[in-house]
């Protein structure tokens, strides 16, 4: 009886409180049904990848492969790291990106952060880490929050895994990436992180799970697991929201 008021009163409370402030579809602001919830324009628009995928990179192939196959550019030269995002980048994926990058929308980590705990379960196994990619101090100054470390701490609190948010530093400030060539992108981030120096144990013998919001060429994630990989980390995973996908 008790438990039936209870649930009772806390579903008069929610429907009141929807008839004030609506659920919004975290990537365009329309009405929902409920909070998370995509209306049906930003739904459609949402490219999830899914497998058949690359065993390491997680790239989607376009036609299926056997278990366990790799994509060419693993094959030729494959990642300190094993990735997985639940979206391509684009469409409402990269509208709720850039609103929680850039629109101080900091309430989108948590349904973001239930895609990637989707997504990237395999790799989040039990004794596992999570380090978000951190940003340079005056990066982070300007922004006043890093987005990666957001997500990765409402990951940590869906998931139940230890979080680490302050194990790896960024130490050289890096020019935007963007419109710069796999091999500028490298150099771009060479030296550019360190692992904090009261935190180096904090990795050694453990898996890692790397978070950040969206996975492009991938330096930058190499750049953190070729770090936490020295210090000691027994694998080094990388969970992201969206990825560009490499046709």
């Amino acid at each position: 009886m008790i438990a039936a008021a209870r649930a009772a009163v806390q579903g008069a409370a929610r429907a009141a409180l929807d008839l004030v402030l609506p659920p919004r579809c975290p990537a365009c602001g329309g009405i929902v049904a409920d909070d998370g919830s995509f209306c049906t324009p930003c739904w459609s628009s949402l490219d999830f990848v899914t497998p058949p995928m690359c065993a390491q990179c997680g790239d989607p192939f376009e036609v299926p492969q056997a278990d366990g196959a790799l994509c060419g550019n693993c094959l030729a030269d494959p990642p300190p790291y094993m990735a997985r995002s639940p979206f391509a980048y684009g469409g409402a994926a990269r509208a709720i990106l850039l609103a929680l990058k850039h629109g101080d929308r900091e309430q989108l980590a948590v349904p973001m952060a239930a895609h990637m705990a989707r997504a990237g379960g395999p790799l989040i196994a039990a004794g596992a880490v999570l380090v978000p990619v951190p940003l340079h101090r005056w990066r982070l100054w300007t922004r006043r929050y890093n987005q990666a470390a957001m997500l990765a701490r409402a990951l940590s609190r869906l998931t139940g895994t230890d979080l680490a948010v302050d194990a790896l530093e960024r130490v050289r400030a890096t020019v935007p990436s963007g419109g710069l060539n796999p091999v500028e992108r490298r150099a771009n981030v060479r030296g550019a992180f360190r692992m904090a120096p009261a935190r180096a144990d904090t990795v050694r013998g453990r898996a890692v799970v790397l978070v950040d919001d969206v996975l492009t060429s991938g330096a930058t994630a190499a750049a953190c697991a070729r770090v936490l990989r020295r210090a000691g980390a027994q694998s080094v995973g990388l969970v992201t929201f969206a990825r560009v996908v490499r046709l």
